[in-house]
């Protein structure tokens, strides 16, 4: 796999991704991107890359296979197309999965509070003189006070994830 190659290469030649930053005119955490697969070099900074790892670009993509050179940049290119899109579906579905936990979260918090509601804060009537149903009691009253305190945040927060995550058109 490419970003294993990356690694492998760039450490065999003795260089730490610093170096190998520097000589490709990219930033660091690039480079840790594409060691760790949550990106791919474009078609020039592999050549780039090939050029400062002294590696055909063919091994670092793990082709056998000889092409010519028009070959080599168009497979390259339908490699890291396949790439890219791999990456993206990654993304959407993170995304979708992000708004969805967002929005069950929001339902809960409103769902908990039309509980509370209905109920009327009925540990207010009950006999607090029985010792199970005093701890009951205050348990459910800590509940209640703490949920109505931190519930509107809760909510506001889940949904701005969920606008900040829904998918643009």
């Amino acid at each position: 796999m490419l970003s294993e190659n990356i690694k492998r290469y760039r450490k065999a030649m003795g260089l730490s991704q610093e170096e190998l930053a520097i000589k490709l005119n990219v930033v660091r955490q690039t480079v840790s991107k594409w060691e760790r697969g949550l990106s791919v070099p474009d078609s020039d900074l592999l050549i780039s890359l090939s050029e400062a790892l002294d590696t055909p670009v063919s091994v670092l993509l793990d082709e056998t296979v000889a092409l010519p050179e028009t070959d080599d940049i168009h497979a390259i290119s339908k490699k890291l197309e396949v790439i890219n899109l791999q990456l993206a579906h990654r993304r959407a579905f993170t995304r979708s999965a992000l708004t969805w936990f967002f929005a069950l979260l929001a339902a809960g918090v409103v769902i908990i509070f039309a509980i509370l509601l209905a109920l009327n804060s009925p540990y207010l009537g009950w006999d607090f003189s029985d010792p199970e149903i005093a701890v009951a009691g205050t348990l459910y009253h800590a509940f209640e006070w703490v949920f109505v305190r931190i519930a509107p945040i809760i909510l506001l927060g889940t949904l701005g994830g969920i606008l900040l995550t829904r998918k643009s058109s």
